[in-house]
């Protein structure tokens, strides 16, 4: 158990790198199942939830070599399957919501699959039902366990999944990799309307294709993939973080400080950067980097009919649920105001009690939506001791105090370990005041 102390308020300067996407990572690891050679990934992020996901694979007996850091080689070519079945990997997979993925892989590989419910952020209900729905389409046939409270899923002895035509109920990132991953192997064609195409399920296709697999339509809702027999060992590289560099633009203005955000993928950033110049925001591009200058004010913009700004969540290519909390945060010092709706999680918004707490101007109007009337740095947010509910929320809380006047507390920081890599030494190098305590 661990806190942050941080002391902000200071103006903050210079590069920071973003770390490799967690979520692109999750589902490219559970692609390393799918094929007896090696894989080798790049520029996996150095943090709880990826390691953890390591961790079980090794369980599973996949051999793994780390390279150098965020480098790693992977080859499952005699996998240990009793371990699925023990209370290990039910305790292992529990804590880790991102290790359902490893049923889609598993799944086709070797006609059956197990998994305890999973873990993650509090953030509201996170249905399962995309996932299992999409395997019952292939041809599996699932029930769950409730003596060993562990979903279960199983093809026909002597059979294999049976590719289908299948509309998706919702566009699960998860869900749609799951049934992606499942379907590479599957017998004859599957088709998937209404797929989620963020880019970290283009990266998962472009990997997959690499390896071997055949998928028509990578970049759009409509996927059609063709079974194959076998699949092929590849390398890949994971992009860069597109939270974190919503994150850092975030920090930049909050602080009203010069950063330059490196390596981004900016044709990987969709319309993160336009909503953030919606508020007010400026930012450059620099070749593939991200300039953010020195900003006493920034001012909200409204629609064009004079209406209040509202920005909301969407499957891609719309705005990425994730970085809600970010916006809202910054907007508590734009000039004007914002109406914030989280049309995805109905428990993300509950933080902002603690941003209140602070000084902010929040009207939480229900569970999806809240108004934030900006103090445009008239009145800064003054530090306090807080807690960090998830991931998300727990970066945005940190971003509000640094840019707090006085000393602020934050507990529960193992939520935001298990998603951002080493981040008080890359704060510190910008110039943040930020100490880990160990408590007794």
């Amino acid at each position: 158990m661990a806190i942050f102390e941080i002391n902000g308020g200071k103006s903050l300067h210079g590069e920071i790198k973003p770390q490799g996407a967690k979520n692109e990572a999750l589902q490219i690891l559970c692609a390393v199942l799918l094929t007896d050679e090696p894989v080798r990934i790049k520029n996996l992020p150095d943090i709880k939830d990826i390691n953890r996901l390591i961790d079980i694979l090794k369980n599973l007996s996949v051999k793994v070599t780390k390279n150098k850091q965020g480098d790693f080689t992977f080859q499952a070519d005699d996998l240990n399957l009793d371990y699925l079945k023990s209370e290990e990997f039910k305790k292992d997979g529990a804590s880790l919501r991102g290790s359902v993925m490893l049923m889609g892989a598993i799944l086709t590989k070797f006609g059956f699959a197990y998994m305890p419910k999973p873990g993650g952020d509090k953030i509201g209900r996170r249905r399962l039902d995309t996932h299992f729905q999409g395997f019952i389409d292939l041809g599996a046939e699932y029930f769950y366990d409730k003596k060993q409270e562990m979903y279960c899923l199983k093809v026909p002895e002597e059979e294999k999944l049976q590719g289908t035509y299948m509309l998706l109920e919702e566009a699960s990132v998860t869900g749609t990799a799951n049934i992606i991953l499942s379907a590479v192997l599957a017998k004859g064609k599957t088709t998937i309307y209404n797929a989620a195409c963020e880019p970290y399920i283009q990266q998962l296709c472009e990997m997959l294709v690499r390896m071997g697999a055949k998928i028509d339509g990578i970049k759009s809702n409509l996927l059609t993939i063709t079974g194959v027999e076998k699949l092929h060992g590849t390398e890949h590289t994971c992009l860069p973080d597109m939270i974190e560099i919503g994150s850092w633009i975030g920090m930049a203005a909050m602080t009203k400080s010069e950063l330059t955000i490196k390596n981004v993928g900016w044709e990987h950033l969709g319309i993160i950067p336009e909503v953030f110049r919606k508020l007010g925001i400026k930012l450059e591009r620099r070749g593939d980097d991200i300039f953010i200058p020195k900003q006493e004010h920034y001012k909200v913009t409204h629609f064009m009919d004079g209406s209040i700004l509202s920005i909301s969540d969407a499957p891609w290519p719309g705005f990425t649920p994730d970085l809600l909390s970010i916006i809202l945060v910054v907007a508590t010092q734009a000039k004007g105001s914002v109406l914030i709706h989280q049309k995805m999680f109905e428990s993300r918004l509950f933080f902002v009690d603690k941003l209140i707490d602070m000084g902010a101007q929040i009207i939480l109007c229900d569970p999806h939506r809240a108004t934030v009337i900006g103090l445009n740095h008239e009145t800064e947010l003054r530090g306090t001791t807080m807690s960090s509910p998830d991931i998300r929320a727990g970066i945005a809380l940190l971003i509000a105090a640094v840019s707090a006047q006085g000393k602020s507390i934050i507990h529960n920081i193992e939520q935001i370990d298990r998603g951002y890599e080493n981040i008080e030494e890359r704060l510190r190098n910008i110039g943040v005041d930020i100490k880990r305590i160990a408590l007794n």
